[in-house]
């Protein structure tokens, strides 16, 4: 079995962009395959506006794929330090569904965070995710009237540098033919 990234250079979209326009924070930049500076500036994350109830973000696979496991490489500013004091409250809570639309509650939810703390959230993470679906959709809440764990912080934002979607494809005819751009990996 051989699984590859089809989520790189696929369209993606993000509720309240930091910046709309300003490619530096745009939603695309989780699925361009550069994941060298996962800082706040180095224009390879999609960062959201900050202060929100909600934050959404989804890539398009432009067909259904048999979805093995999806990789997230979270905005860390290149310091563990910096990432655990002042980003991993933003995310923790987050959830990851796969849907053949880009509504969320039509899909399958892949990962559900209710255990992670400032401490122990992973900047990558990489749940295992056996469905078929067209979009991948990272989401996160802060509604009003919920009590959250103390290590979460009373607003959401998006700080996704790298979001890579493994789809399974079981009998490759030609390994030569893949494309030089995709990631892939052989999964026994």
């Amino acid at each position: 079995m051989v699984v590859f990234n089809v989520a790189l250079n696929k369209p993606a979209y993000q509720l309240y962009p930091y910046r709309p326009g300003e490619y530096t924070y745009d939603a695309s930049n989780a699925v361009d395959g550069r994941k060298s500076d996962l800082s706040w500036e180095g224009g390879q994350c999609a960062i959201s506006d900050v202060y929100k109830q909600t934050v959404t973000w989804w890539v398009n696979l432009t067909s259904v794929h048999s979805i093995h496991h999806i990789t997230i490489y979270f905005r860390t500013d290149n310091l563990d330090s910096y990432y655990r004091k002042y980003i991993a409250e933003d995310l923790l809570g987050f959830s990851v569904y796969v849907s053949n639309t880009t509504d969320r509650s039509q899909g399958t939810l892949c990962f559900k965070d209710d255990n992670f703390t400032i401490n122990t959230i992973p900047s990558v993470f990489t749940p295992n995710c056996f469905v078929h679906g067209q979009y991948v959709i990272y989401y996160n809440e802060r509604l009003p009237g919920v009590v959250y764990p103390d290590d979460y912080y009373r607003s959401v934002a998006i700080h996704l540098c790298e979001v890579e979607v493994f789809a399974i494809y079981l009998d490759y005819p030609c390994m030569s033919t893949i494309p030089r751009m995709i990631t892939w990996d052989v999964v026994f």
